[in-house]
């Protein structure tokens, strides 16, 4: 007798599941259905069992040989979207942060719309303190949900977690299962959307949108732009396999059909190498690689 009721998938093709459209398949792949089946099910397995928590996968890259664990989709479950007194509005991790700045905006609550330029949901934006336009998560935060390993619920404030540029440290091994962010009340939703139609063209200018990519790949250095720095090293263009560093935009990696993990994952390490070669400025990743590199038979 199963003590969850969502849906458990074996060898569950990952490809299917990433934004990058690469990579290889979980051993397990569980999507509940709802948080406290999400709960129920995490309480029974193994403390030993190796976990991914996946939201859109827009900042995952898979590696070829799959994940041996299992992999807990959030974006089926942890759907709350609710407005609160005083322009706060409580949000459950696996809602999309555009989802989230379109309802704001519904709302009159100035100060979401740049979240229409993160990709992800609102828990991989919690997890990495996700910016646009000069905005970050994290200065709207105001209450937090976690889950620990044990399938223990806890409540948490900001000022348990050390928070930086693309950076979140977090008091213990805990995930998000959602979060209080407070906006300003009293906006004009037609100026406001009037702004998300303005940052979505941006956006459309100068990212590269018709192609499977992961958004930035790389953090920006201190006082720098990382694209800027893959551009100056005539970098735009270079791939391997069918991965390929965008020509629109220096930061992104685009999959031109059959990109395999290992193309997008050399080519992260090329471009990291090139720039501290030729700058001294060693690239940090905002993408999170998983997984387990494919093994080959013979000799």
């Amino acid at each position: 007798m199963t003590l969850w009721r969502g849906t458990l998938r074996e060898n569950e093709p990952m490809r299917r599941h990433t934004s990058w459209r690469a990579g290889g398949y979980a051993k397990r792949f569980f999507e509940p259905a709802d948080v406290e089946d999400l709960v129920a099910f995490v309480r029974q397995l193994p403390a030993t069992e190796p976990v991914v928590w996946l939201g859109l996968g827009s900042n995952l890259l898979v590696r070829d040989g799959g994940v041996r664990g299992t992999v807990i989709q959030t974006r089926t479950a942890l759907t709350a979207l609710e407005q609160l007194p005083g322009g706060c509005v409580r949000i459950g991790a696996g809602v999309a942060c555009a989802k989230v700045a379109r309802a704001c905006v519904r709302w009159g609550l100035a100060g979401a719309e740049f979240l229409i330029g993160i990709p992800g949901t609102v828990g991989g934006a919690l997890a990495m303190n996700a910016g646009a336009w000069g905005a970050e998560t994290w200065s709207r935060v105001v209450a937090l949900e976690t889950l620990d390993r044990d399938g223990v619920r806890h409540r948490r404030s900001p000022g348990e977690y050390r928070v930086g540029y693309r950076t979140v440290s977090a008091p213990g091994p805990e995930v998000f299962l959602g979060a209080t962010l407070r906006f300003e009340p009293g906006g004009d939703p037609q100026a406001l959307h009037a702004r998300v139609r303005a940052l979505l063209a941006r956006r459309g200018a100068t990212q590269p949108l018709g192609r499977p990519s992961c958004g930035s790949v790389f953090r920006n250095p201190p006082g720098d732009f990382a694209a800027r720095l893959i551009e100056q090293a005539g970098l735009k263009g270079r791939g391997f396999g069918e991965a390929c560093v965008s020509t629109k935009h220096a930061n992104f990696i685009l999959n031109h059909g059959a990109a395999t993990a290992a193309d997008i994952e050399r080519l992260i390490g090329y471009v990291r190498g090139r720039i501290r070669d030729l700058y001294g400025v060693e690239l940090q990743t905002e993408v999170c690689i998983v997984g387990e590199a494919p093994s080959h038979a013979g000799g």
